[in-house]
């Protein structure tokens, strides 16, 4: 019998000793989960209700089983609680209110039992082992990562990553790329998520970043940090943009990136199933780097709008296809790549436009102002388009454009407010028959221009425009770029062409968290008063 039972704890302590080896955690863990297991046999024998306990050693297999008691006076519940009495044939100089052990004997498994103690010990490894898992990779995202294509699941790719698994969804995976079960593949740990069925490990062959650290691998000055891939942008499986700079003059980081008749690109093009692959100079001055950014196009010249985050692109007419592209792929990823809209437009019309905007503006200033198109057509040329610029500016820079004098330049400027008054008052009764509070007029930053946005948009009280987020408020619209052959992706458009209410008008974040804040200060104004009546009622 004796045999038996050593046999039994050598036994014990090999199971746990190879469960740990084989799923990489600690044995502690293991050892635990088998202790839970014999307490959740122990109380299906004993009784549920009793407190009971289990302690295996890790070194000699032996076993010891008890259950905790509290002292009392008068016993109430017999399976956690013993009189005086009892307590002191457990333990001598127990007392009241202690807890105390009370010895069991070790439980025979039957069949049932020892089913239900293995389901209890496999969740609990695979517990520990989804622990392990995520703790391994969740800092390893932004890495390149090698492994062996499992399986092929509705079109999602599950990789064996030795010791995990991840997946390369569908949408990053390179197009027209073929998987098959058992070929190695390396990808980008995108992400990592703690989920209920075990960390989900995203991987991706599609993102930019993929191409950068296969670029790291392949060009020790990147890896090193002697040249830098400042941006990256790439249509997978088809084209690519990358932007490099040398932190030292002597290297050429165009010519790094290419290597000795092109070995280093290649190797990179060749992971990335042929993707043709554009290494541009980066520069900090944006209209250079966009100059650079389309090429092979020559482009004539760069107009940047910061405020808008557009450029404005203008090319010879040979060269408008090739800026733009096959299907606006060339415009697309140099627009990716500078992170503002890139219009692109040949020499005409660019002329036409600018043609356009000049007649526009002289008109305004000739109906606003009351001049002739002559001196309307000089304001223009004078590089005036809005009344503001007129009314505001300095009197003698007004004065100091030719054919000016000083009367003239005061009787504009007072002209110039007198027009923005008459604004202000026709904005104010658009916003008045709108219904939009004489309130929201007190609040800062806002003309009665932006009130009469704001009423369209039914925001017509404080409340109603404090439940806005900033965001809501003035976030800019961003509208893909339409493509020369008409088309547009809608999709991409519906997501990015919601901006906030106010969003034409250029407000700044810290002026959209002033106005929001404004309208809400009446909220904390009421909330003493609340105080005060709930405190005056309570008295009574």
């Amino acid at each position: 019998m004796a045999s038996a039972i050593s046999a039994n704890r050598a036994e014990l302590i090999a199971i746990a000793n190879s469960v740990a080896s084989e799923k990489m955690i600690d044995k502690s863990i293991v050892i635990e989960a088998m202790e839970e297991a014999i307490q959740k046999s122990a109380r299906n024998r004993y009784g549920a209700e009793n407190d009971i306990r289990a302690k295996l050693d890790p070194r000699t297999g032996d076993l010891r089983l008890w259950r905790v008691v509290e002292v009392v006076e008068e016993v109430e519940d017999y399976f956690k609680q013993v009189d005086l009495k009892q307590a002191e044939k457990l333990q001598k100089g127990a007392a009241l209110g202690d807890f105390i052990v009370d010895p069991l004997p070790p439980v025979d498994l039957g069949r049932i039992d020892a089913q239900s103690a293995k389901q209890v010990i496999f969740q609990k490894v695979r517990d520990a082992e989804r622990d392990r898992q995520y703790e391994e990779f969740k800092d390893r995202a932004g890495e390149v990562i090698t492994g062996v294509i499992k399986s092929v699941e509705f079109g999602h790719v599950i990789v064996n990553l030795g010791r995990a698994e991840g997946v390369i969804r569908r949408d990053q995976q390179i197009p027209r790329e073929a998987a098959r079960v058992g070929e190695r593949v390396r990808a980008l740990v995108l992400r990592v998520e703690r989920q209920n069925r075990g960390p989900q490990i995203f991987l991706s062959r599609a993102h930019p970043d993929f191409m950068k650290r296969l670029f790291a691998q392949e060009v020790p000055e990147i890896y090193d940090g002697v040249i830098e891939i400042k941006a990256a942008a790439r249509d997978p499986g088809s084209r690519a943009k990358i932007g490099v700079i040398s932190n030292d003059s002597s290297i050429d980081p165009v010519g790094a990136c290419v290597g000795m008749k092109g070995s280093r690109v290649q190797a990179v093009v060749q992971e990335m199933q042929g993707e043709k692959i554009d290494i541009i100079p980066w520069s900090e001055d944006t209209a250079t780097f966009v100059v650079n950014a389309l090429q092979p196009a020559t482009v004539s010249r760069v107009v940047i709008d910061e405020e808008e985050s557009r450029i404005e692109v203008v090319v010879p007419d040979d060269q408008l296809s090739l800026a733009i592209g096959r299907r606006g792929q060339n415009v697309r990823l140099a627009s990716q790549l500078t992170g503002s809209q890139i219009d692109i437009m040949t020499e005409a019309e660019s002329s036409e436009k600018r043609q356009k905007e000049f007649v526009e503006r002289s008109k305004m200033f000739e109906e606003e102002l009351d001049v002739d198109e002559t001196l309307s057509q000089l304001l223009v040329a004078e590089g005036f388009s809005e009344l503001e610029e007129v009314a505001y500016i300095d009197a003698a820079e007004l004065a100091n454009i030719e054919g000016f004098d000083e009367e003239l330049a005061e009787e504009l400027q007072n002209r110039a407010q007198e027009a923005l008054d008459r604004r202000e008052e026709a904005n104010r009764e658009a916003r008045r028959a709108l219904g939009v509070e004489d309130a929201l007029a007190e609040l800062p930053h806002l003309t009665e221009a932006m009130l009469v946005v704001l009423g369209k948009g039914g925001i017509k009280t404080l409340d109603d425009l404090a439940d806005l987020a900033t965001d809501e408020l003035i976030a800019k619209k961003r509208t893909e770029q339409r493509r020369r052959d008409g088309s547009v992706n809608k999709r991409a458009g519906r997501d990015e062409d919601k901006g906030g209410v106010l969003g034409e008008y250029g407000l700044t974040e810290e002026q959209g968290n002033e106005i929001i804040m404004a309208a809400r200060a009446h909220w904390f104004e009421d909330e003493p008063q609340a105080e005060e009546a709930a405190d005056a009622e309570s008295s009574q």
